[in-house]
């Protein structure tokens, strides 16, 4: 078995301004950077499906994809909230990008993959049960969680280490219990929202502006790896977020390649233990091109040195 990546050219249609941080140049930087390092030659390539709506459903209220493809444009932007925008390609990539994120999931809990990144936009963690926001139309990462629980996994633990904190991932979960969800995130800061929500399965990782790694990884570590254990989760899931790199624009983090190396062993070893090293990993933010083609690397490098264990 290997690492599989999965994405789709669909990914980049989706265009909200050339002034927009969350843009098409994300993946294509991306995809040179593993290409250029030599580590894309050694991943099998996947491309993303179409999203049914069934799976949406699982995640989404049907009065909120209603709601969503009334907004779809016939031309120019659509505006879901200030920051977030659909153009005319927008559903279509969001329907890539959650369906890449169930194919990755079928194709790792089949045996036919060990692991597998998303290399996939518009990102996810912020789309709420019946709210679009900060980027984000369709929760991949929830989605693809509903698609295991339906194949009859019992325990799942969702990761999350964006710089901002993954309000709509713990808003879907936050009553489910068989979904453990770990978020670090700068607090205060964007999006303001869910980061006090206090359940058994929800555990939040506030961290103030200017953190570095040293700190990251004492807290992290601290307030993970016993409810990890515990819970003992069959897959793990992983919120990708690269924005908390120290040349990021929109973070005040101050992390590096090393660091997402780290976390990524973590969650390597915690899947080893309980869930037969079985991960889907799932772009969310990063937003300075050379930061986040690197940091992905070091992230997809450590999926494709587990997969040999």
């Amino acid at each position: 078995m290997t690492t599989g990546l999965f994405t789709h050219e669909d990914c980049t249609r989706h265009d909200m301004g050339d002034w927009h941080p969350e843009s098409p140049a994300r993946l294509a930087a991306i995809m040179d950077y593993l290409k250029a390092s030599g580590l894309l030659s050694e991943l099998e390539e996947h491309e993303a499906v179409h999203v049914s709506r069934e799976a949406l459903a699982r995640a989404h209220p049907e009065r909120y994809l209603a709601a969503l493809d009334k907004l779809h444009p016939p031309e120019g932007l659509s505006w879901a909230d200030p920051d977030t925008a659909l153009n005319i390609y927008t559903l279509d990539a969001a329907a890539r990008a959650a369906g890449g994120v169930v194919a990755a999931v079928k194709a790792v809990l089949s045996g036919k993959l060990a692991n597998a990144f998303c290399a996939v936009r518009p990102p996810g963690h912020h789309a709420e049960y019946a709210q679009a926001m900060g980027f984000c139309f369709y929760n991949n990462v929830a989605v693809g969680v509903h698609e295991a629980l339906a194949s009859g996994l019992e325990r799942i633990a969702v990761v999350d280490f964006d710089v901002h904190h993954g309000n709509g991932t713990v808003d879907i979960f936050k009553d489910e219990p068989r979904v453990l969800v770990c978020s670090s995130f700068q607090h205060p800061f964007y999006p303001h929202r869910a980061h006090d929500v206090d359940r058994p399965n929800i555990v939040n990782t506030p961290l103030p502006e200017g953190t570095r790694g040293l700190q990251f990884r004492q807290r992290v570590e601290a307030d993970w790896l016993k409810k990890l254990d515990a819970h003992a989760p069959q897959m793990v899931f992983v919120s990708a977020g690269f924005d908390g790199h120290a040349r990021d624009p929109l973070g005040g983090f101050e992390l590096h390649e090393a660091d997402y190396r780290w976390v990524t062993e973590l969650i390597a070893d915690v899947a080893a233990r309980h869930a037969g090293g079985r991960i889907v990993s799932v772009l969310e933010g990063g937003y300075d091109l050379d930061a986040l083609a690197r940091s992905v690397d070091a992230h997809v490098q450590v999926l494709r040195e587990a997969d040999r264990l």
